[in-house]
């Protein structure tokens, strides 16, 4: 379990954790590979999140899934981008937490992924937690924890009597 304090400092109150979906780049899923393309180079991304019509997310779409989608064993294939709909070759198996998610999941989770999306129960995304931002929280606690607290190292008999308040 992550501690009060650290969590705390992970988590700065003037930097929220989850980047609201209104300022996520996104995708539709009728969208074509031209626009999703757009997309992820325009903005320098390599993975977006796929939505429907009612914003409940759907996939993820980066490049390599769409240069996949428009090669074959000889060619690249551009012709194809404005042939393709997104939700033909998205990935559906994509990492996600509900919006009451647990600090711990979520850093177990962006071990492998850059970013998590961020749902609520009805899969209306509501936007991602990034690697990033926990590297920034990371970053404050390495330079802000014994600034503003005491710190010592605990002797063996102060660990044993703190094990074993825990077991009674």
């Amino acid at each position: 379990m992550i501690g009060k304090k650290v969590k705390a400092l992970l988590i700065d109150s003037e930097t929220p954790l989850v980047k609201p979906a209104e300022e996520v780049a996104v995708v539709g899923v009728k969208n074509r590979l031209n626009h999703a393309l757009l997309i992820l180079t325009t903005d320098k991304y390599a993975l977006v999140p796929v939505l429907d019509s009612d914003s409940k997310m759907r996939g993820l779409i980066s490049m390599p899934t769409i240069m996949h989608a428009i090669m074959d064993i000889e060619d690249v294939h551009f012709e194809k981008l404005g042939d393709i709909e997104v939700k033909e070759v998205m990935d559906t198996d994509y990492p996600y937490v509900y919006d009451d998610f647990e600090l711990e999941d979520v850093l177990g989770m962006l071990v492998n992924h850059a970013f998590i999306t961020v749902v609520d129960k009805e899969n209306v995304f509501k936007g991602i937690i990034t690697r990033s931002e926990i590297l920034k929280g990371t970053n404050r606690i390495a330079h802000e924890f014994e600034k503003i607290y005491d710190v010592k190292e605990k002797t063996i008999n102060e660990e044993a009597i703190s094990k074993e308040t825990i077991k009674q």
